[in-house]
């Protein structure tokens, strides 16, 4: 796990970027502690690397050059089947200088070119080049754990794994894009390759681009979800067939030549990750949990140590409180480049930070939710669906899913959600399926109070929504429930995984994310919907396949929290009510003309005001100062 920064241009001097180059290693320089390296091809490449040491400590330098100096590589993340790719390139002949995964991917790159990266087992953002023609290769992985950004000037193609490093260049001028913040207002993220930046883009998950100098020659999707549903096999296969991929998985993302801990919530992703590592691992594994002192709807410790009592761990344990809510919000929103998701990332950090005093490489249970169907809104839009069913007597996705009679024996599970539902059901019940999921997951209602006129009035909704209807629709998807993960797993599950790898990365740590494997993702996606979804029970073949694991209390739980902060307590108290009123009243704030100064002012006054619409508004505002303001 590393930081990657670099310069490709059309045959023209860069000793005047070096300076430019070290700015941005210093601006990566949380990410990679343990080593710097840079390497300089006279008028072609400025490439340069910061190390977190996980693989190979001695040796596993980089940027990492060819023994013939012809090819480069400069890499971030973790190839988990280096082993056994290795092997393969050993009895192919290849001889190796270092144990790492980065020479692995060098030599493959050398080899096989980008028909390599579909065999890759990992998260990762690189860029290989090749000095002879000047021509290069920049990849990230299948679900966007590993960042990769990018801005194409005239005669330069400048790349780095944290926009907050681009941005040393003097070329490079930090502007807000307004089509993307329509997004942003709308989901909590921006979709594509778009970020809240005009002109700084993202390479998309799955796909690498071929480029020659500074130009960008062609960009590629090289892995998709597969649809295509697997109509032969039982349930008990699959069952079965799951249970053995998260083992192995864990099995390889484990390898390491530093201590490795889990992260632990009490729910049951993290929960399955925490077991089967400790199966794994040769002593006692640290699990690290966090919870707040405000009261039970903030605290899961009860399940989280369930799970310890289970299996050989150790158990760690830390509580934020508001002054450190205030005291690190600033700095966690220049952390991670973009405002983003919701104030979950705010105890994320605290135990990322926690952790690390204990171990360098921790493992997670993220994309449980978006693979298995975990979210209690899939559960609100079948019920509306059944009920479309049954008075309709429609069959919108042939065979329903779920059946009126079927649900509601699980319908507990959203007593929790009464303001979503209630929302939900106001307005464009029974429309088609992509006018009813935007509906679900549209968050514009919850700031449009607060939002000054002209943002209002230069909203463009309809084209939001056809951005939404491209992801959504996908031609292979006929279910609502595959139609609803897809479009999380292309766009929440990115937005989430920005998250864990500014967090973890802040702090020099790295996290890693066994249910992405894409052996796993695949076998879910090409399962028969019912497996997945049946009777409405959220993430049903995941607790089949575990359920010899968990205590009985984590694998029936109905009551998920998804890491709720207490805002609302703490908005009764001065340190946080006064800073979010020094952000959100403040001179620059009223000048800015996205929210109203009065609708600030009398939802601050509401003690009770709800920490999304307030979290919104203040991530968005203190990104502006940090980014937009100081440029």
């Amino acid at each position: 796990m590393c930081g990657i920064a670099g310069i490709v241009t059309n045959n023209r001097n860069l000793s005047e970027r070096l300076p430019v180059l070290d700015e941005m290693l210093i601006r990566l320089s949380h990410r990679g502690p343990d080593g710097e390296g840079r390497v300089h091809h006279k008028n072609q490449a400025l490439f340069g690397h910061r190390r977190l040491a996980v693989i190979d400590l001695e040796r596993g330098q980089q940027p990492m050059c060819s023994s013939d100096g012809r090819y480069t590589i400069v890499y971030n993340g973790e190839i988990y089947n280096y082993v056994e790719l290795r092997q393969e390139l050993v009895k192919d002949g290849e001889f190796f200088f270092t144990t790492s995964d980065t020479e692995v991917l060098l030599k493959l790159m050398v080899r096989e070119g980008v028909n390599c990266i579909n065999r890759l087992n990992g998260m990762f953002a690189f860029l290989f080049h090749d000095k002879k023609n000047n021509s290069w290769v920049a990849a990230r992985d299948n679900f966007g754990i590993k960042p990769f950004y990018y801005v194409k000037l005239k005669d330069e193609f400048v790349f780095s794994s944290e926009i907050k490093a681009l941005l040393a260049h003097p070329d490079i001028i930090p502007y807000r894009d307004d089509g993307s913040l329509q997004q942003y207002l709308t989901f909590q993220f921006c979709l594509g390759e778009k970020t809240l930046f005009r002109g700084i883009d993202k390479l998309k998950p799955g796909f690498f681009m071929i480029g020659r100098g500074s130009d960008i020659v062609e960009e590629r999707c090289y892995w998709d979800t597969d649809y295509n549903i697997d109509q032969y096999h039982t349930e008990e296969f699959f069952v079965d067939r799951l249970r053995y991929l998260l083992e192995d998985s864990i099995r390889i993302q484990m390898r390491s030549d530093v201590p490795v801990g889990c992260y632990l919530s009490g729910g049951i992703d993290s929960s399955v990750v925490s077991v089967l590592a400790s199966n794994i691992a040769s002593e006692p594994l640290s699990v690290f949990h966090g919870r707040f002192a405000e009261g039970e709807k903030y605290d899961e410790s009860l399940y989280a140590k369930a799970v310890v009592e289970s299996m050989s761990g150790i158990y760690h344990e830390v509580i934020p409180s508001a002054l450190d809510f205030v005291d690190f919000l600033p700095n966690l929103i220049y952390t991670l480049d973009e405002p983003l998701a919701g104030p979950g990332l705010f105890p994320q950090f605290c135990v990322s930070r926690y952790a690390k005093e204990h171990v360098k490489v921790v493992l997670g249970g993220q994309g449980g939710d978006e693979i298995f169907g975990g979210y209690a809104r899939y559960l609100i839009g079948y019920l509306e669906q059944t009920l479309k069913g049954a008075i309709f007597e429609t069959q919108e996705e042939g065979k329903h899913l779920v059946t009126l009679e079927s649900i509601i024996p699980n319908l507990s599970l959203l007593k929790q959600y009464h303001p979503l539902l209630s929302q939900f059901w106001s307005k464009g019940l029974f429309e088609p399926m992509d006018a009813r999921y935007f509906s679900l997951i549209n968050r514009i209602h919850d700031v449009s109070d607060l939002l000054m006129p002209d943002i209002l009035n230069s909203f463009e909704s309809r084209a939001v929504f056809t951005d939404f209807q491209k992801i959504f629709n996908h031609p292979d998807t006929h279910s609502y429930i595959n139609k609803m993960t897809h479009f999380d797993l292309k766009t929440l599950l990115p937005a989430l995984l920005h998250i864990e790898d500014r967090v973890s990365m802040s702090v020099s740590l790295e996290s890693r994310v066994p249910f992405l494997d894409t052996r796993i993702v695949d076998l879910v996606t090409t399962m028969p919907p019912v497996f997945k979804f049946q009777s409405g029970r959220t993430k049903d073949i995941l607790k089949k396949s575990v359920r010899t694991l968990l205590p009985d209390s984590v694998l029936e739980r109905k009551d998920k929290m998804g890491f709720p902060v207490p805002i609302k307590e703490w908005m009764q108290q001065s340190p946080v009510r006064d800073f979010a009123g020094d952000v959100l009243l403040s001179r620059a704030s009223k000048e800015r003309g996205i929210f109203s100064s009065q609708a600030l002012e009398s939802m601050l006054c509401d003690y009770g005001v709800g920490d999304r619409r307030l979290w919104g508004a203040l991530c968005l505002e203190i990104w502006h100062n940090r980014f937009i303001d100081l440029a």
